[in-house]
């Protein structure tokens, strides 16, 4: 399994192959890591039976718990191309809100009708020339 890790678990992952490479001590370890030693036992531990992996969090490459479904962007999406394809964010949102029942977050609808090309945000926006 790929296991994409930063400069943190890096870190720790050559600590870690000194220690059991015996070249570095457990208790020298624990002030480089800023671990107890009690806790760099169960890092050592962990990473004897599940190897890199032990060093990434648990929940890298999962999707969050809180997200909102892809059926609910697509019906949501779907309402604003058959009727509100005119209106802004902020508009569409109050819409969706009193009319449909729908409670998203601003930010949220925003981000998605700029994905969907159904908004340009004023820094992408061409600018209007004026000749005089």
């Amino acid at each position: 399994m790929l296991v994409t890790m930063n400069d943190h678990e890096l870190q720790r992952f050559a600590i870690i192959q000194d220690v059991l490479n015996n070249k570095l001590k457990r208790r020298d370890a624990t002030p480089i890591l800023g671990l107890s030693y009690r806790h760099l036992s169960r890092m050592l531990k962990a990473f004897k039976e599940l190897g890199v992996q032990s060093l990434a969090h648990g929940n890298r490459g999962k999707p969050s718990s809180n997200r909102i479904s892809d059926d609910i962007k697509l019906h949501v999406l779907r309402l604003i191309t058959e009727r509100y394809l005119d209106f802004g964010p902020t508009l569409v949102h109050e819409k969706l809100t009193e009319v449909h029942g729908i409670n998203l977050s601003l930010e949220t609808l925003r981000q998605w009708m700029i994905a969907d090309g159904l908004w340009v945000p004023h820094s992408k926006r061409k600018p209007r020339i004026i000749r005089r």
